[in-house]
């Protein structure tokens, strides 16, 4: 076996693969592409990933670009069906739950993201960052009923669900502006903080 993880480690995508590798105890090495270092429009990168787009991994002669479809490939060849079940219906709520992270949440925090911690000068219409701020809450407040039921994001057990989720919820927190108070969310995560996992890549070290 011989993973190696193609991007810039501050990527959220990329931080997704790297929080799953740690869930499923798997060796690696990283190369820095994207941001600042290698440019991912370069003829090397493009032969790999096309779309110019970070994660990207090599599984020995096997390469597999979009974060989630990399966490689902790594929990499906290297995990024991606790991350990922292999119960059907218990497969398809995990799914769900990552393609809302991936399509409905994350939209709704990208231009407020973008304007109050990236500093973006294309993103600096008040009124947009206001709109995307109360779309986030909206977003975070169906996620706070949904824990309700439960530790973690389809119950009681951590999943692959939680990764990129986990991670959206890390940028709703570290980004700076009035937020609503949700319970559940803040009880998850205060869990998601005591894995050592996310501690080391989801949050970058932070406590």
């Amino acid at each position: 076996m011989s993973i190696t993880i193609l991007g810039r480690a501050s990527s959220i995508n990329v931080k997704k693969v790297l929080w799953t590798c740690a869930e499923l105890g798997l060796a690696f090495e990283r190369e820095d592409w994207g941001g600042n270092t290698r440019p991912t429009t370069s003829p090397e990168f493009l032969a790999w990933n096309p779309n110019a787009m970070v994660p990207v991994i090599r599984d020995g002669e096997f390469v597999l670009w979009e974060s989630n479809s990399i966490i689902r490939y790594l929990a499906n060849r290297y995990g024991d069906a606790v991350l990922y079940p292999a119960e059907p219906t218990a497969r398809a709520r995990v799914d769900q739950w990552m393609d809302w992270q991936a399509s409905d949440l994350n939209r709704s925090w990208s231009y407020a993201f973008m304007a109050l911690v990236r500093e973006s000068p294309a993103h600096r219409d008040k009124t947009q960052i206001a709109a995307s701020c109360d779309d986030w809450a909206r977003h975070m407040a169906i996620l706070d009923r949904q824990l309700e039921a439960g530790a973690y994001v389809t119950g009681a057990a951590f999943t692959l669900a939680d990764i990129p989720i986990g991670l959206s919820v890390h940028r709703w927190f570290s980004t700076p502006f009035e937020h609503a108070k949700f319970p559940a969310v803040e009880a998850y995560y205060k869990r998601l903080r005591e894995r050592a996992g996310f501690r080391e890549y989801g949050a970058n070290g932070t406590p």
